[in-house]
């Protein structure tokens, strides 16, 4: 697809980005697979130990509460605020979107409504314009999904659907609210590693500076 140009598996900091994927619930695999196929080792996080040498991580979709209790259960609320404020970057679809909210995690200023667009029965597909991809389109598979209600202004709305955020970013944090891993359009998750690579490359750039300073 056209649009977003990860960097390539050898980066020039010497390895494979490292995505990881929670695996709380929801169907994490599937991400998995994506991350995987653009070059990226992906790796399955279940507790708060397995942050700690990420570059990226995913928050996939499933029941939002399901998801944030087995956060809280597994002790991983600190690690993922900590994977954050180290300026490592979090997508989080569907429910992942949720999770992020301000509400629960905490990590964007926004309020996502759970099931906006009605219950399973009302799922469905669009083609979407969404800021950051390049021109083309992309395929959202919606099922059960969110919306983002109200959100400050730091929060930057990179797609809507009649008027209602359906993708977000604020800073290291990317939330939609499709499943952007039930296609074959890989672009969301490039612009996950775009963003890995960038936040590798400065902190690589920070250590080098205070080691020469």
């Amino acid at each position: 697809m056209t649009g977003i140009d990860p960097a390539p598996p050898e980066s020039d900091t010497g390895s494979r980005l490292r995505i990881g994927v929670l695996a709380s619930q929801g169907d994490y695999a599937a991400h998995a697979r994506v991350l995987e196929s653009l070059g990226a080792v992906s790796l399955e996080v279940r507790t708060p130990d397995a942050l700690g040498e990420l570059d990226g991580m995913v928050i996939p979709g499933g029941e939002s509460t399901t998801i944030s209790k087995a956060i809280e259960r597994d002790g991983l609320r600190d690690a993922i605020r900590s994977h954050v404020e180290a300026r490592r970057p979090i997508l989080g679809t569907c429910a992942g979107m949720i999770v992020c909210d301000r509400e629960h995690l905490g990590l964007v200023d926004a309020v996502a409504r759970r099931n906006a667009f009605g219950r399973q029965i009302a799922s469905f597909e669009a083609e979407l314009e969404m800021s950051g991809l390049g021109p083309e389109p992309i395929r959202a598979v919606f099922i059960r999904a969110p919306w983002i209600e109200e959100h400050g202004s730091e929060v930057e709305v990179l797609a809507s659907i009649d008027g209602r955020p359906v993708a977000v970013r604020q800073d290291q944090v990317l939330l939609c609210a499709f499943h952007p891993e039930l296609t074959d359009d890989s672009r969301v998750h490039a612009l996950l590693m775009a963003m890995a690579t960038a936040a590798r490359r400065r902190t690589a750039n920070e250590e080098r500076g205070s080691r020469s300073a």
